[in-house]
């Protein structure tokens, strides 16, 4: 057999094997094709992506309750915490209702530069109204964190004190200790 037969009946075999590999089920191109025809044929232009992420979505509805999907902005936010730092204000917080409490304002932080305060209650978030409306926590981290260097306008309703107070925040890299650790020297 010579050497280009060879490199040919080799090139046959391996090219076969990948392909058997790649091969998707009929679910599989039932759902490839649908893409296929929607970019094709529909009459606006279409993300496709978001498309896919909502496919994926309803997909694990029909599942038990525990099987959830994560698009790459929510794997990012469930990792920080685990990557040691993030740009933001400094504060931890509680929604408690409708309102926004901090709960703690971390040592070194931006807000704690400014002089916010545990206890503290944000009403205003660059002058958006954030008490009283039901907002979740993903929502109020959005308007909170930002890249390093960037401002955020807050007003804080202090216990004892009559009127707002306004805080300009300017947002910077925010470590996470696993341990907050206090010595004590004799």
């Amino acid at each position: 057999m010579s050497k280009t037969t060879f490199f040919l009946a080799t090139l046959l075999l391996v090219s076969s094997l990948s392909f058997g590999q790649s091969r998707l089920s009929p679910d599989g191109v039932k759902l490839e094709r649908t893409l296929q025809m929607i970019n094709g044929l529909y009459v606006d232009d279409v993300e496709t992506s978001h498309l896919t992420e909502a496919a994926i979505r309803a997909m694990l509805l029909e599942l038990d309750p525990h099987s959830t999907y994560l698009n790459k902005d929510e794997v990012k936010a469930m990792n920080e915490p685990l990557q040691g730092n993030f740009d933001g204000i400094g504060i931890s917080f509680n929604m408690l209702t409708d309102t926004l409490y901090v709960m703690e304002v971390i040592s070194g932080g931006p807000s704690q530069k400014v002089g916010l305060l545990p206890g503290d209650k944000i009403i205003y978030v660059n002058d958006s109204l954030i008490a009283g409306i039901k907002k979740d926590n993903q929502d109020v981290i959005k308007m909170l964190r930002g890249p390093k260097g960037t401002t955020v306008n807050v007003r804080v309703l202090r216990r004892g004190t009559p009127q707002l107070l306004d805080f300009r925040i300017v947002r910077d890299k925010i470590p996470i200790y696993s341990i907050d650790a206090k010595y004590m020297v004799d």
